[in-house]
Protein backbone atom coordinates (compact mmCIF):
# COMPACT_ATOMS: atom_id res chain seq x y z
CA UNK A 1 0.00 0.00 0.00
CA UNK A 2 1.31 3.45 -0.83
CA UNK A 3 2.14 6.05 1.75
CA UNK A 4 -0.39 8.40 0.11
CA UNK A 5 -3.98 7.32 0.54
CA UNK A 6 -6.19 6.75 -2.48
CA UNK A 7 -8.19 9.81 -1.49
CA UNK A 8 -5.10 12.00 -1.69
CA UNK A 9 -3.96 10.43 -4.95
CA UNK A 10 -7.12 10.98 -6.97
CA UNK A 11 -6.06 12.31 -10.34
CA UNK A 12 -7.68 15.12 -12.30
CA UNK A 13 -7.58 15.10 -16.11
CA UNK A 14 -7.00 18.88 -16.25
CA UNK A 15 -4.10 18.80 -13.79
CA UNK A 16 -1.08 20.72 -15.02
CA UNK A 17 2.42 20.57 -13.63
CA UNK A 18 2.59 22.35 -10.30
CA UNK A 19 5.64 24.54 -9.76
CA UNK A 20 6.71 25.44 -6.23
CA UNK A 21 8.66 28.69 -5.81
CA UNK A 22 9.39 31.34 -3.17
CA UNK A 23 6.56 33.71 -2.29
CA UNK A 24 7.09 37.34 -3.27
CA UNK A 25 5.20 40.50 -2.38
CA UNK A 26 3.78 40.70 -5.89
CA UNK A 27 2.13 37.31 -5.27
CA UNK A 28 -0.04 38.72 -2.48
CA UNK A 29 -2.63 40.03 -4.95
CA UNK A 30 -3.37 36.42 -5.97
CA UNK A 31 -2.91 34.99 -2.47
CA UNK A 32 -5.38 37.24 -0.65
CA UNK A 33 -8.55 35.89 -2.35
CA UNK A 34 -7.44 32.31 -1.58
CA UNK A 35 -6.74 33.28 2.04
CA UNK A 36 -10.09 35.07 2.40
CA UNK A 37 -11.98 32.07 1.00
CA UNK A 38 -10.21 29.65 3.34
CA UNK A 39 -10.65 31.45 6.66
CA UNK A 40 -13.50 33.42 8.21
CA UNK A 41 -10.85 35.55 9.92
CA UNK A 42 -7.99 35.59 7.45
CA UNK A 43 -4.52 37.04 7.65
CA UNK A 44 -4.34 40.59 6.36
CA UNK A 45 -2.05 41.65 3.55
CA UNK A 46 0.00 43.48 6.18
CA UNK A 47 0.57 40.26 8.14
CA UNK A 48 1.86 38.56 5.00
CA UNK A 49 4.10 41.56 4.27
CA UNK A 50 5.51 41.44 7.80
CA UNK A 51 6.18 37.72 7.46
CA UNK A 52 7.89 38.22 4.09
CA UNK A 53 10.05 40.96 5.62
CA UNK A 54 11.50 38.29 7.94
CA UNK A 55 12.39 35.81 5.20
CA UNK A 56 15.80 37.43 4.73
CA UNK A 57 16.92 36.74 8.30
CA UNK A 58 16.12 33.02 7.97
CA UNK A 59 13.35 32.91 10.57
CA UNK A 60 10.59 32.59 7.95
CA UNK A 61 10.08 30.69 4.70
CA UNK A 62 7.10 31.15 2.37
CA UNK A 63 6.19 29.40 -0.89
CA UNK A 64 3.59 29.53 -3.61
CA UNK A 65 2.33 26.76 -5.85
CA UNK A 66 1.68 27.70 -9.46
CA UNK A 67 -0.36 25.95 -12.09
CA UNK A 68 0.88 27.74 -15.18
CA UNK A 69 0.78 31.43 -14.28
CA UNK A 70 -1.91 31.02 -11.62
CA UNK A 71 -1.12 30.79 -7.92
CA UNK A 72 -3.14 27.88 -6.58
CA UNK A 73 -1.69 27.52 -3.08
CA UNK A 74 0.84 28.75 -0.59
CA UNK A 75 2.55 27.71 2.61
CA UNK A 76 4.74 29.14 5.33
CA UNK A 77 7.21 28.01 7.94
CA UNK A 78 8.81 29.55 11.01
CA UNK A 79 12.28 28.42 12.07
CA UNK A 80 12.48 28.32 15.87
CA UNK A 81 15.94 28.09 17.44
CA UNK A 82 15.95 25.80 20.46
CA UNK A 83 18.94 24.59 22.52
CA UNK A 84 17.43 21.09 22.51
CA UNK A 85 17.22 21.09 18.71
CA UNK A 86 15.76 23.63 16.33
CA UNK A 87 12.12 23.27 15.38
CA UNK A 88 9.90 24.37 12.55
CA UNK A 89 6.32 25.56 12.80
CA UNK A 90 4.00 25.46 9.80
CA UNK A 91 2.17 28.78 9.83
CA UNK A 92 -0.19 28.05 6.97
CA UNK A 93 -0.78 25.75 4.07
CA UNK A 94 -3.69 26.68 1.85
CA UNK A 95 -4.80 25.43 -1.55
CA UNK A 96 -7.43 27.07 -3.72
CA UNK A 97 -10.60 24.99 -3.50
CA UNK A 98 -10.67 24.24 -7.24
CA UNK A 99 -7.15 22.74 -7.03
CA UNK A 100 -7.52 20.53 -3.97
CA UNK A 101 -6.90 16.77 -4.13
CA UNK A 102 -4.33 17.25 -6.89
CA UNK A 103 -1.19 16.91 -4.79
CA UNK A 104 -0.60 20.66 -4.37
CA UNK A 105 -0.55 20.54 -0.55
CA UNK A 106 1.71 17.48 -0.66
CA UNK A 107 4.16 19.30 -2.94
CA UNK A 108 4.16 22.32 -0.62
CA UNK A 109 4.69 20.07 2.41
CA UNK A 110 7.61 18.31 0.70
CA UNK A 111 9.36 21.62 0.14
CA UNK A 112 8.68 22.78 3.71
CA UNK A 113 9.99 19.50 5.13
CA UNK A 114 13.17 19.58 3.09
CA UNK A 115 13.77 23.22 3.99
CA UNK A 116 13.27 22.53 7.70
CA UNK A 117 15.67 19.58 7.48
CA UNK A 118 18.27 21.65 5.61
CA UNK A 119 18.09 24.26 8.38
CA UNK A 120 18.85 21.62 11.00
CA UNK A 121 15.37 21.30 12.50
CA UNK A 122 14.80 18.09 14.41
CA UNK A 123 11.01 18.42 14.82
CA UNK A 124 8.12 20.37 13.42
CA UNK A 125 4.62 21.26 14.49
CA UNK A 126 1.35 22.79 13.33
CA UNK A 127 -2.22 23.45 14.36
CA UNK A 128 -5.12 22.12 12.30
CA UNK A 129 -8.86 22.58 12.62
CA UNK A 130 -10.46 19.74 14.55
CA UNK A 131 -13.03 19.39 11.77
CA UNK A 132 -10.50 19.34 8.92
CA UNK A 133 -10.06 15.60 8.59
CA UNK A 134 -8.58 15.81 5.08
CA UNK A 135 -5.77 18.05 6.30
CA UNK A 136 -5.17 15.82 9.32
CA UNK A 137 -4.88 12.84 6.98
CA UNK A 138 -2.29 14.68 4.88
CA UNK A 139 -0.27 15.60 7.97
CA UNK A 140 -0.28 11.98 9.15
CA UNK A 141 1.23 11.00 5.79
CA UNK A 142 4.07 13.37 6.69
CA UNK A 143 4.56 11.73 10.10
CA UNK A 144 2.58 14.14 12.28
CA UNK A 145 0.64 12.83 15.26
CA UNK A 146 -1.86 14.62 17.51
CA UNK A 147 -0.26 15.98 20.68
CA UNK A 148 -2.90 18.24 22.19
CA UNK A 149 -5.88 20.52 21.72
CA UNK A 150 -6.08 24.31 21.67
CA UNK A 151 -9.66 25.06 22.69
CA UNK A 152 -11.56 27.56 20.54
CA UNK A 153 -8.34 28.44 18.67
CA UNK A 154 -10.00 29.31 15.37
CA UNK A 155 -12.16 32.42 15.56
CA UNK A 156 -12.80 31.64 19.23
CA UNK A 157 -15.14 28.88 18.03
CA UNK A 158 -13.39 25.78 16.64
CA UNK A 159 -10.73 23.76 18.43
CA UNK A 160 -7.31 23.18 16.92
CA UNK A 161 -5.46 19.91 17.12
CA UNK A 162 -1.77 20.45 17.79
CA UNK A 163 0.27 17.95 15.79
CA UNK A 164 3.99 17.17 16.05
CA UNK A 165 6.52 15.21 14.07
CA UNK A 166 9.65 14.53 16.14
CA UNK A 167 11.77 12.51 13.69
CA UNK A 168 12.34 15.20 11.05
CA UNK A 169 16.14 14.88 11.12
CA UNK A 170 16.33 11.10 10.75
CA UNK A 171 17.34 9.07 7.71
CA UNK A 172 14.00 7.27 7.95
CA UNK A 173 12.18 10.59 7.57
CA UNK A 174 14.27 11.46 4.50
CA UNK A 175 13.22 8.09 3.04
CA UNK A 176 9.56 8.91 3.83
CA UNK A 177 9.88 12.18 1.89
CA UNK A 178 11.50 10.39 -1.05
CA UNK A 179 8.62 7.89 -1.11
CA UNK A 180 5.99 10.64 -1.05
CA UNK A 181 7.74 12.48 -3.87
CA UNK A 182 8.10 9.32 -5.96
CA UNK A 183 4.39 8.52 -5.52
CA UNK A 184 3.42 12.05 -6.57
CA UNK A 185 5.59 11.72 -9.68
CA UNK A 186 4.14 8.31 -10.51
CA UNK A 187 0.67 9.82 -10.22
CA UNK A 188 1.66 12.55 -12.69
CA UNK A 189 1.81 15.39 -10.21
Amino acid sequence: MSILSNRLRRSHPDAGPIVIEPMRRRDLKAIMPIEDAAYPTSWSRRIFETELDQVGNGSRYYLVARDGRDIVGYAGLWHVIDPDGDQAHITNIVVDEAHRRRGVASRLMLDLARTARSRGCVAWTLEVRAGSTGAQELYRVFGFAPAGIRRRYYDNVEDAIVMWCHDLATDEYAARLDTIERELQEDGR
